[in-house]
């Protein structure tokens, strides 16, 4: 909050431009997370109805998750390049247009093509490098929490869709589904084009908590793409970067590839109705909103690294205990683990964008953006290795393991960090 005198020399408390940039952020989040809700949703419909497989419509979830993930650092320099609201506009006009077209397919290519390409590219320009963006300028105090808060619009997404779309799904038809998630889309591009500001300046104020007269970074005048390459050669010759990267692989993983491609399906093989699994991911939405906010007031005041090993070593020990709690109806222990997993889903990001603010300084939001795309190939090896599990054994099991063992060591890999000193 800010002070702010009139004329008549009464003093009311304003609110800081800041904040009404981070609504916008976070519902321009929220509605491109609809699509991130879909995949679960429309396996076995599009498998029921077309005779792909399960592998198939993986390939095509795994396609979105790497240009999701690759797409990042490029979008965070052409941010610097062209601004925020032109790439965040343009990326969800990309969602609608992929999610809505969906509906004319009749080939696993097309799949291929909207789902994994265009929502991929529209989905990876304006995810958590976007939310990194936002408060690297806008906001000097409250960076963590602010974090947390834009991290969490995600969950929300999921929380308000998934229901939504899995009784849409089952109802009129998984059709129905994709154009609700369009249109969802497309009605958030007026906020984004009317109300986003790229810089404090642009409208005569500056980030909350800077000193008055600070200096704006001006916009880099170099090649988006050559300044995301040229700061990855950089980072990637540190020790930091690698460990980063390999525990967020890790992540991505053991969440938006296993947990949020194949709940849904691994629940139904055990009889549990399709949208009662959705509304347990939907749990998980609730619960992650509460723990991502909460890790990123955390991350204001504790070492991240220690942050990040807690939080994957108790991932871990929870996917390890996930196959034996699967049943036909939602058994207490099932709902403990929903809570428990749901209060870590995304935890991660607020500790890890602060490590990449902490040891990159100016280029953290970019680096960010690789670590963030080495997030979304652990995701698609994943959603790909446990489709693929489940086509050849016939169950999940090993992929629920594998992925527990995997968490445990990015825990050790997070606390061998260690403090590095800016660039």
């Amino acid at each position: 909050m800010t002070l702010s005198t009139s004329p008549g020399a009464t003093t009311r408390r304003r609110l800081h431009r800041a904040w009404f940039v981070a609504a916008v952020a976070f519902v321009a989040i929220l509605g491109a997370a609809g699509f991130r809700a879909t995949p679960g949703v429309l396996i076995t419909p599009l498998r029921e109805e077309f005779g792909w497989s399960t592998g198939t419509i993986s390939l095509a979830v795994s396609i979105n998750l790497v240009l999701y993930g690759l797409t990042a650092p490029f979008a965070a320099a052409l941010m610097d390049r062209f601004g925020m609201r032109r790439v965040v506009a343009i990326a969800l006009l990309l969602i609608a247009v992929g999610s809505g077209f969906t509906v004319m397919m009749t080939a696993s290519w097309q799949l291929l093509l909207l789902w994994g390409v265009f929502v991929g590219l529209g989905t990876g320009s304006m995810a958590l490098v976007f939310a990194a963006t936002v408060v690297d300028r806008w906001f000097v105090r409250h960076r963590g929490l602010v974090t947390g808060i834009l991290t969490a619009a995600g969950a929300t997404g999921q929380l308000i869709f998934l229901p939504v779309l899995a009784h849409l799904a089952q109802g009129p038809g998984w059709r129905v589904a994709s154009l609700a998630v369009a249109g969802s889309a497309l009605a958030v591009v007026p906020f984004v084009w009317w109300l986003l500001r790229d810089h404090p300046e642009d409208v005569g104020t500056t980030a909350l908590g800077a000193e008055p007269g600070a200096v704006r970074t001006e916009p880099s005048k170099v090649n988006a793409a050559v300044r995301a390459v040229t700061v990855l050669a950089r980072a990637a010759r540190t020790r930091p970067f690698w460990l980063l990267a390999g525990g967020f692989a890790i992540c991505g993983m053991s969440t938006n590839g296993l947990v949020g491609t194949h709940f849904i399906p691994a629940a139904h093989d055990h009889g549990m109705a399709e949208p009662v699994a959705a509304s347990l991911l939907a749990v998980i939405g609730i619960f992650d909103i509460v723990g991502t906010v909460a890790s990123g007031w955390l991350s204001d005041k504790m070492d991240p690294k220690v942050l990040l090993g807690v939080y994957y070593g108790l991932r871990g020990l929870s996917l390890m205990v996930l196959p034996s709690l699967f049943a036909a109806t939602t058994e207490p222990s099932m709902l403990i683990f929903i809570v428990f997993y749901g209060l870590d889903w995304v935890a991660t990001v607020p500790p890890t964008v602060a490590l990449c603010r902490r040891i990159y300084g100016a280029d953290g939001a970019v680096v960010f953006g690789w670590v963030f795309g080495s997030h979304q190939i652990g995701a698609a090896f994943a959603a790909v290795g446990a489709g693929l599990t489940r086509d050849h054994l016939g169950a999940y099991d090993l992929a629920w393991y594998g992925a527990g063992a995997l968490c445990l060591l990015a825990a050790g890999m997070s606390l061998a960090i260690g403090h590095a000193k800016k660039q």
